[in-house]
């Protein structure tokens, strides 16, 4: 049996008839970039993260770096994130100016811990971009309290929790801004790249506007220097099409994890944990082994691909070297790195797929 880490073209070929009107649509209006296509996303999308404001920009990248940049942070600040997280959360410090601190994750959910955030934050602190890893929201209460205690602006990194939950409280409607990715393997995932920004600042809204415009809220007025970081019309048709699906999508990531989980009981793996408190959405399936690598090489060998996220710190990349961190500087993080390995979820992926994947796993644990 061949499985696919991801199937994109099966979600595809499910609601068919109805992207390709959309994208169709797009076409014979010759609405490319941004448009009305691109509107009713944002209404769509605001009102499903129950927030006032949603503005549709070209990556999740750029949507940190114009969240960021209608904080006013730039030059002279810092602005505290998970050392377990993707480049792109600490690469969209760098670019606005700000200095990027990083903190290590708490030991259960793999999320930024709250007590070390506390004794990261300075004079210099104008944010903290807590990451809601894997489809599962960080810890949000403390964050926020401490974020108001010391004036200083929370702006999630949503980019793999679309539709995640928080104590009943929708991700990207629990700080000032967030920002979303909408990268075809997301969640809910654009056919190529795309992002936006939610919130419930009109004036930060209109900021972000303005900057994913080169600065511009009329034709060749401009205001402030911008940005060209606009969302193409074909990517708000196909994302507010996908949009209807996403909670049933994620209620099957749900019920995939809870085979995985159900049938990996019993091996020496560390299984995913789940806040009761928090809806996760299982944006990937990570599991633990300090015997990653053969496993994957195992798994490999049976046609079953993984993925490691992320097999490099950020902290001990090149790139970030002028940061002075050093090796042992975020112990969980790091252990992280050797040993997390992701497995085959996507909402399309049969019950009969994960049998033959748990399967696999347990005889390279039972030495077959």
């Amino acid at each position: 049996m061949q499985i696919p880490y991801i199937d994109l073209n099966a979600q595809y070929q499910s609601i068919k008839s109805e992207i390709d009107s959309a994208i169709e649509d797009v076409i014979n209006k010759s609405s490319f970039i941004l448009g009305s296509a691109v509107s009713e996303f944002e209404t769509g999308f605001a009102g499903y993260c129950a927030v006032g404001h949603c503005v549709g920009v070209n990556n999740g990248t750029n949507a940190l770096l114009l969240a960021l940049k209608a904080l006013d942070i730039g030059p002279g600040d810092e602005v505290i994130t998970a050392a377990n997280t993707f480049i792109a959360t600490v690469a969209a410090i760098a670019h606005s100016g700000a200095r990027p601190v990083l903190v290590d994750v708490d030991p259960l959910f793999r999320n930024i811990d709250p007590v070390l955030l506390k004794m990261a934050l300075s004079q210099k602190t104008k944010a903290i971009i807590p990451v809601h890893l894997y489809g599962q929201t960080a810890d949000m209460d403390p964050i926020l309290t401490l974020a108001e205690k010391y004036d200083v602006a929370v702006l999630e990194d949503t980019a793999q929790a679309h539709g995640a939950t928080y104590k009943n409280r929708r991700a990207g409607s629990l700080g000032m801004m967030a920002a979303f990715s909408f990268y075809p393997a997301k969640n809910l995932g654009a056919f190529g790249d795309a992002g936006a920004i939610t919130t419930n600042n009109a004036n930060l809204a209109e900021n972000v506007r303005m900057l994913r415009d080169h600065g511009s809220q009329q034709k060749y007025h401009h205001d402030m220097l911008g940005y060209n970081a606009r969302m193409s019309g074909i990517q708000g048709a196909v994302l507010s099409v996908k949009l209807k699906y996403l909670d049933q999508w994620n209620e099957a990531r749900r019920k995939i994890a809870g085979w995985y989980n159900e049938m990996l009981q019993n091996t020496p793996i560390v299984l995913p944990l789940s806040n009761p408190e928090y809806g996760h959405v299982f944006h990937v399936y990570v599991i633990e082994t300090d015997q990653r690598d053969a496993l994957q090489k195992y798994l490999s060998d049976h046609q079953i691909p993984t993925i490691i996220h992320y097999p490099i710190p950020v902290h001990l990349q090149p790139a970030f070297g002028y940061l002075d961190y050093r090796k042992g500087d975020f112990p969980i993080t790091e252990k992280l790195s050797d040993e997390i390995l992701s497995l085959p979820i996507y909402p399309e992926m049969r019950q009969e797929q994960v049998e033959f994947v748990c399967e696999k796993v347990r005889d390279f644990f039972s030495g077959r």
